[in-house]
């Protein structure tokens, strides 16, 4: 009677122990670089896509960075797994230049969240 209270006791203390493990599911992060902020630039006139001669720049106190755009891509990408709140300064000739509201830029357990933003430009 004795061995089948304790083995009782031991199931028990392992059920529970088990159960702790269940709440914490294991997370599996990639190694990929994430950009923390996508940038697509309009002409505010006929909503068509700016890309050619376009300076898109992302400012974070004394953080600045260029973002770029890659051959056969309308999005201007940057700030690589860095988190902030940044300030998008978009230009190009011929277009008033603008400067969006704050953009903050969060992570999650592995990378971060990627904001994206619009951004239109009006004729001078």
């Amino acid at each position: 009677m004795k061995k089948l209270f304790l083995l009782g006791i031991l199931i028990g203390f392992w059920a529970c122990n088990n159960d702790d493990d269940q709440t914490q599911d294991p997370v599996f992060c990639t190694e990929e670089l994430r950009a923390g902020l996508e940038i697509t630039v309009k002409d505010a006139a006929n909503s068509m896509f700016l890309t050619e001669g376009v300076t898109v720049i992302a400012k974070d106190n004394e953080y600045s960075e260029t973002l770029e755009s890659f051959t056969g891509s309308n999005t201007f990408v940057g700030a690589y797994e860095r988190v902030g709140t940044y300030t998008i300064i978009v230009s190009k000739d011929g277009f008033a230049t603008k400067t969006s509201d704050p953009v903050i830029v969060d992570k999650d357990r592995c990378h971060v969240i990627t904001e994206t933003v619009e951004v239109l430009l009006e004729k001078n």
